[in-house]
């Protein structure tokens, strides 16, 4: 039997949305294949921007306005990518609209533009909605998370889970729309980024119960690109120190970074789980590398050092010897959504999916609370 077509339609054709692109036309890349997505339409409320995309992509349908998109028939998926504070109208529209989608994090500027997107997605079962987050899809961060899976790390020590880089340590970089509440949100830095380093934790079961936040906004104006000065309204960097766990026997610390002002490092997620039994730690910054620290009583305790190659979660031609990089990272996502969309969560060929609605539900929960716990300067019980 052949390969199952999705049609898709892309909704913001920006960094993200020529990534799916990349990643579609390039399907031949992995192996044992019996889903292919196409895209077919896309829209974007620029058309310079819109026509870039279509000329790249032969055949695509280009559309100024989401709405003649969504009520194309033969488009029956879509990828979503535009500013927060168009979550809410354009994730609703799709849903009502009877699209599949994946959608941009953090899935609503706020916790209640979440729960009306949610409220709605209720009243469609049908539907397979999911969230974007692709540095899990790293081979080092799926062998943990499949260590964790099978209780290999025995009582959890310590979590910490992060996305790290430095985008904005020019302080002369023109102010653009993640800077201001109306568009980002007041999540700031956790909203844009909060989602890369919950979605592993969230998965695993680590529910943080509380949380003490330490947000700071580090540069205050930018250049408004007409040659005076815009005040940056939301938050720079975010460290949030949770308390996961429902008593004393079996509680830890769990300590989440969203840093767009972190020296150094270009585009960092990295992962670490400290445990009784084993100890493990990614980071993309060394993406061939896994740690792994295993305990035996009265043995030594040494980091055993593991070069990765190619172990995709979907098999690819690309050869075990060879690096995994973020392109790679991104089809490996978009895989699990096409995965599950042709065979159901039960069906799919691997079990690690995207993030689901309810997941960007707890994030909400974290991140609201955070709010409250900085401009508190308290420790807050999440919901």
């Amino acid at each position: 039997m052949g390969e199952r077509i999705i049609n898709f339609g892309v909704i913001g054709c920006g960094l993200m949305g020529r990534e799916f692109a990349s990643a579609a036309a390039r399907w031949n890349h992995l192996l044992s294949r019996d889903v292919c997505p196409r895209i077919i339409a896309a829209c974007d409320t620029s058309s310079a921007v819109l026509s870039e995309f279509c000329a790249a992509n032969p055949g695509v349908r280009g559309y100024a306005d989401y709405r003649e998109l969504l009520a194309q028939a033969d488009v029956e998926a879509l990828y979503i990518a535009v500013p927060h504070n168009l979550h809410t109208e354009a994730y609703i529209a799709a849903i009502n609209a009877g699209k599949h989608f994946l959608g941009e994090k953090p899935f609503g500027i706020d916790r209640a533009a979440n729960q009306q997107i949610l409220s709605a997605l209720s009243k469609r079962p049908d539907l397979l909605v999911r969230c974007s987050s692709e540095f899990p899809f790293f081979p080092g961060a799926q062998k943990i998370i499949a260590l964790a899976h099978a209780g290999k790390m025995g009582r959890i020590l310590e979590v910490r889970c992060g996305l790290l880089h430095s985008s904005d340590m020019d302080p002369l970089k023109p102010i653009n729309w993640k800077r201001r509440i109306a568009t980002n949100g007041e999540y700031g830095c956790m909203g844009d980024l909060g989602m890369h380093a919950v979605h592993v934790p969230l998965r695993l079961g680590y529910v943080p119960r509380d949380v003490r936040a330490m947000l700071t906004k580090v540069v205050k104006t930018r250049p408004d690109g007409k040659g005076g000065e815009a005040p940056c309204e939301t938050w720079d960097n975010a460290l949030l120190a949770c308390t996961v766990g429902s008593s004393p026997d079996d509680e830890f610390p769990m300590l989440l970074e969203m840093k767009r002002i972190a020296p150094g490092h270009v585009n960092t997620w990295y992962l670490e789980i400290s445990g009784t039994a084993m100890s493990a730690r990614f980071s993309t910054r060394f993406p061939r590398t896994l740690e792994l620290l295993p305990y035996e009583r009265g043995k030594p305790q040494a980091w055993h050092v593991q070069d990765l190659g190619y172990e995709s979660a979907y098999p690819a031609i690309t050869g075990g010897i060879f690096e995994f990089g973020f392109p790679d990272a991104i089809q490996q996502m978009w895989a699990a959504f096409c995965d599950e969309l042709a065979n159901g969560p039960s069906g799919m060929k691997q079990p690690f999916r995207c993030v689901t609605p309810r997941e960007t539900e707890l994030s909400h929960l974290l991140f609201d609370a955070a709010l409250r716990s900085a401009g508190q300067d308290m420790v807050i019980r999440v919901e």
